[in-house]
């Protein structure tokens, strides 16, 4: 099942389920979080740039804690989710070109 999110540019975004296999092998924290990561593409508080055109939305989910999910917009009508995960190191995070708003 491939799951679809509009982000904050206005591209939908799709999680495909191989996509999804892929980021719980290597982030098993983010198990029973398909809806979150969806959601942090739909409602991201920021967004940042990418090292190499990707996008990064950021959902803060507890005080010091945030879900970062990355991801590309390869046309206006089309985008994917290329990986998700938890992350403490907020500052670090910041300290990119910030996109959105």
């Amino acid at each position: 099942m491939t799951l679809t999110v509009t982000s904050r540019g206005g591209v939908p975004i799709r999680l495909t389920d191989e996509r999804w296999a892929h980021i719980v092998e290597e982030h098993a924290e983010l198990a029973g979080m398909r809806e979150g990561v969806m959601r942090a593409v739909l409602e991201a508080e920021c967004v940042l740039a990418g090292g190499a055109g990707e996008l990064i939305g950021v959902l803060t989910l507890e005080a010091g804690r945030a879900l970062v999910v990355v991801y590309r917009e390869v046309s206006p009508d089309d985008g994917f989710i290329l990986t998700a995960f938890l992350s403490s190191q907020l500052a670090k995070l910041y300290r990119r070109r910030q996109l959105w708003p």
